[in-house]
């Protein structure tokens, strides 16, 4: 999840995707304190929100430690299950292909990742995006489906 968003699309993901990426497991630690940042300035607040903002990237874990409240400062609460999590992720992704951002076996890429992350949950598959996971091996090969 590291290369999501792009670091040069200068792209902020917002708290609701980041939630989602803590549920999944997948936080870019060193990035977060940037993000947080952007947050402040787009009229969220609180006190965890501004000591995240104020944390270094290499702070990995105290980035870790104080998301989750950070991110109620957001009033945005991280997903109860990994289901409701990889929704909002893969919303996000075929967003960023529908808008021509991001291509076709990136977004496979990404799904496998968050299916592989879960270790092959079921509800996650079961996704519509999630559907698409045993591309990667027919695309790989040279068999099956075509892009």
């Amino acid at each position: 999840m590291h290369d999501w968003p792009a670091l040069d699309t200068g792209e902020i993901p917002a708290p609701e995707l980041v939630a989602a990426w803590v549920a999944l497991d997948a936080i870019p630690s060193e990035r977060i304190p940037l993000w947080a940042a952007h947050w402040l300035v787009d009229g969220h607040d609180g006190e965890a929100l501004r000591n995240l903002a104020g944390l270094g990237g290499t702070e990995t874990h105290e980035v870790r430690d104080i998301l989750p409240a950070a991110l109620a400062d957001c009033t945005v609460a991280i997903p109860d299950s990994a289901a409701a999590a990889a929704q909002v992720a893969f919303t996000n992704l075929a967003r960023l292909h529908a808008g021509n951002r991001a291509s076709e076996i990136w977004v496979l890429a990404k799904v496998c990742d968050i299916v592989t992350r879960s270790d092959y949950d079921g509800s996650i598959i079961a996704l519509p995006l999630g559907q698409i996971f045993g591309l990667e091996d027919e695309w790989a090969a040279g068999w099956g489906r075509t892009h």
